[in-house]
């Protein structure tokens, strides 16, 4: 009889095949003392520069097959193997209490796993993982013990772990892995991002899969429903086999569409643009049909890191993404480092509320030259294409002008030392601050465009961390009061003249993109993946229809109102 486990879904798709159990290494850590406390040390780094090598193979193969945001992950790794409070606390416990280096680690480790564990963020909780990933590593080596490496496998599997690390997941290779289910994890943790990267099936946070399968049992994974099937019918099979070719048919017909405009059913144009985080993720934003990049994350050429990036280094990078997209627009956020987002490198102070502190556009203009040098890298490679440059976390029109004076000053400076610079740059502001969303009439008198950047967008309107699991349910794309203040910003926009863009993950969702047309969103920027299934879904869609509902939607109380409403009325859904 089959037994159906119910998990997170971390990546759509439908899996069949044999399971194929991946269980964790024996590493018994003994405590033993040393007396050369100097040639522990020494053995210590040693097996240190074992494990920064094979990262950084990770990091050139991710890259390469995957892209720059999903290399990151593993240029993070490195920057912990690099951490001072981590590895001078091990040789320091290695030094003082004269004690093997696979015991000084270990101990060290789990504190720091520890202190993650117990914070209340789903992210930073997540970020304990990461840990347990790379001191994994190093002890394997500390230790002499031969760890499986998915890369090997030499046939179809779907792979059962109680977790799947970031370079398990790295990894696998497409050919055999059909998909993974996993004991723990959730959406955000990063094998999930990477599965969803490499389109591989997965289901996680099941929490008992491990203790449920033996090698070699027959297991249906789900990803589109978060449903794990083991030892499944005959009947079973069949209605999952249709499923698996009925995706695979989708995914086909939705290739047909790369090339082609997207265009609404009463023939009104909006654009489709990708989110990109380097250099490399433009080929995947070309592949998925991108008219354009809606959002090119800077920060992350800052990141994995030891210093500052040079304007040299910046020019390059955004000369490549520019000439890549040729005559296609390209917004450039600049710097958005705070929050979530920290380089080991630039002293920020601690602060009680992150994400409501020093950040973005604040840290910038405190801290120019950083500023100054990025902007003159942007406007240098503007000669290259059609850029578009965004200033994020912007509050109030003060900032924005100095923003925009600072641009400027660099912008005559350039062009007074006979380096070329584009004439038709336009400048914009990322909306994420209600106080911005509100005042939209008087920004759209100076900006050239508006991207509502909804991630923050939201959290900040209904006063809810989004990464917080207590009040993850007031992370409400579709609240009325959101919706209201998107009409705000549309509207006060079209008003002047000026285009208006999306950024956040509500641009490319399938129960938003109808109020978002009726609306009169312009331009949707969203990952490359979700590119091709809106450009269809908008295509069946009459932007002049979806306005008649808007009236309606906004005056309902409730997010699960409007919800309801889109699908029953507008998609034609049975809930």
């Amino acid at each position: 009889m089959s037994q159906k486990i119910v998990g997170v879904k971390a990546s759509a798709g439908v899996a069949i095949g044999k399971a194929f159990l991946l269980t964790a290494p024996e590493m018994e850590i003994k405590t033993v003392a040393v007396e050369d406390a100097a040639s522990e040390v020494l053995r210590f780094e040693e097996a240190l520069e074992r494990a920064k090598a094979d990262l950084q193979q990770i990091v050139l193969r991710v890259e390469k097959e995957m892209g720059a945001e999903q290399a990151d992950i593993f240029r993070a790794h490195l920057m912990v193997l690099e951490d001072p409070e981590l590895v001078d606390t091990v040789k320091g416990k290695i030094t003082e209490e004269k004690t093997n280096a696979e015991s000084a680690l270990n101990d060290v480790a789990q504190m720091f796993i520890s202190l993650f564990e117990q914070m209340d963020n789903d992210y930073m909780r997540e970020r304990a993982a990461d840990i347990r990933d790379v001191t994994k590593r190093v002890l394997a080596y500390l230790l002499g013990v031969n760890f499986f490496q998915p890369g090997s496998l030499t046939e179809e599997v779907i792979i059962v772990a109680e977790d799947l690390t970031p370079s398990d997941t790295a990894q696998l290779d497409r050919r055999y892995v059909k998909g993974f289910v996993t004991d723990i994890g959730g959406r955000t943790s990063h094998s999930a991002i990477m599965a969803r990267s490499l389109e591989i099936p997965a289901v996680v946070g099941t929490q008992t899969i491990t203790s449920a399968v033996t090698p070699s049992t027959l297991v249906i994974l789900d990803g589109h429903e978060g449903v794990v099937i083991l030892d499944p019918s005959e009947e079973e099979i069949a209605f999952y086999t249709k499923k698996q070719a009925e995706y695979a048919e989708q995914k086909a017909e939705l290739e047909k569409l790369v090339h082609v405009p997207t265009i609404t059913a009463d023939q009104h144009h909006v654009e489709l643009a990708a989110n990109i985080g380097s250099p490399a993720d433009v080929a995947g934003a070309l592949a998925n049909g991108a008219e354009g990049v809606g959002l090119f994350r800077t920060e992350f050429l800052y990141m994995g890191r030891d210093d500052f990036p040079t304007e040299e280094e910046q020019y390059l990078a955004y000369k490549q993404v520019l000439e890549s997209m040729g005559e296609k627009p390209v917004v450039i956020r600049t710097l958005d480092i705070g929050g979530d987002k920290h380089l080991s490198y630039l002293d920020m102070p601690e602060e009680m509320n992150p994400f409501l502190g020093y950040r973005a556009i604040r840290l910038c203009l405190d801290r120019q030259e950083l500023f100054r040098t990025q902007l003159r890298a942007l406007l240098r490679a503007s000669a290259h294409g059609n850029l578009k440059i965004m200033f994020p976390m912007i509050a109030t029109l003060e900032e924005f002008l100095e923003a925009k004076a600072i641009l400027e000053e660099e912008k005559k400076g350039l062009q007074n030392s006979g380096v070329a610079v584009s004439e038709r740059i336009e400048v914009g502001i990322m909306i994420e601050i209600p106080a911005a969303a509100m005042m939209a009439d008087v920004f759209a008198q100076e900006v050239d465009f508006f991207s509502i950047g909804t991630n923050d967008l939201i959290q900040y309107t209904m006063a809810a961390d989004r990464m917080n699991e207590r009040v993850a349910y007031l992370y409400q794309p579709y609240h009325p009061a959101v919706l209201r203040l998107l009409r705000n910003v549309i509207e006060a926009g079209h008003s002047q003249g000026k285009w208006v863009g999306m950024c956040g993950e509500m641009a490319g969702d399938p129960v938003a993109i109808p109020i978002l047309l009726g609306l009169g969103l312009d331009e949707f920027s969203m990952s490359a993946s979700s590119i091709l299934p809106a450009r269809k879904q908008i295509s069946q869609l009459s932007r002049a229809e979806m306005a008649q509902h808007i009236d309606a939607i906004l005056q309902m109380g409730t997010s699960a109102q409007v919800e309801a409403y889109v699908k029953e009325t507008i998609l034609k859904e049975d809930i």
